[in-house]
């Protein structure tokens, strides 16, 4: 059975930096497109970044571009997320999210999903 764990949250002030970071544990990580996504509250889940089965490409939403970098290591079956510069709208639980399949934006395209990381951004 696929685990999907996240670490790394925490708070932090205006400008300051985080990197989370995820194990997906229990099938064939390389086989997997993986993702972050963020749910702040009343709010839905919103895509955050991407990255393909090797690494080789990566997208961002608009508004975490040239702050945020998403990188994966397959020895390790881990991805993670640089946050740099970090805003108060940034605050949200974080989401890992895998799937063997389809756009990076859609949600409903993951097979696996971990249980969340806060990220509290104090201004």
């Amino acid at each position: 059975q696929v685990q999907v764990v996240e670490s790394g949250g925490g708070s932090v002030q205006a400008g300051g930096s985080l990197r989370l970071s995820c194990i997906v544990s229990g099938g064939d990580f390389r086989t997997y497109r993986t993702a972050w996504y963020r749910q702040a509250p009343g709010e839905n889940r919103t895509f955050v970044a991407g990255i393909s089965r090797f690494g080789t490409y990566d997208v961002y939403t608009k508004s975490v571009e040239g702050r945020f970098i998403i990188t994966r290591d397959n020895a390790k079956n881990s991805i993670y997320l640089q946050m740099n510069d970090l805003r108060p709208e940034d605050t949200a639980v974080y989401f890992c999210a895998a799937a063997r399949e389809g756009p990076y934006g859609d949600s409903g395209n993951y097979d696996y999903w971990g249980q969340g990381t806060q990220v509290t951004v104090s201004s």
